[in-house]
């Protein structure tokens, strides 16, 4: 699993906070940790400012909780400092752009109801 995952609610928004790397060996422990308790959120953050790793698999989890997310209706943003690795390989693989938060206070911001 990544180096650690946290789940925690302020108000009506659900934040994952993830450290470490997300990659091909801790994706399914990442999985198993936040798909759960995310199927009641309406509205969520994805915090990767401590990710210092993200691969291919990494990419496809955030598409498929964000997809998963936005099915229900349920807000989502990811936290992505504007520069380093994670924001590089998020660029690479065009990720949506309009999730993409500096910093948790304008992710939960963007979330809000």
């Amino acid at each position: 699993m990544a180096d650690s995952v946290t789940l925690a609610r302020f108000g009506s928004v659900d934040v994952v906070r993830m450290v470490g790397e997300v990659d091909m060996s801790t994706v399914p422990g990442i999985e198993r940790t936040v798909v759960p308790p995310l199927r009641s959120a309406t509205a969520a953050v994805v915090d990767l400012t401590a990710v210092g790793f993200l691969d291919s698999a990494g990419v496809r989890l955030l598409d498929t909780l964000v997809g998963d997310l936005e099915r229900r209706e349920a807000r989502v943003a990811l936290v992505v400092p504007p520069v380093g690795e994670v924001r590089m390989a998020l660029q690479l693989c065009a990720f949506r752009e309009d999730l993409l938060q500096p910093d948790l206070t304008a992710a939960r911001a963007a979330v809000a109801g």
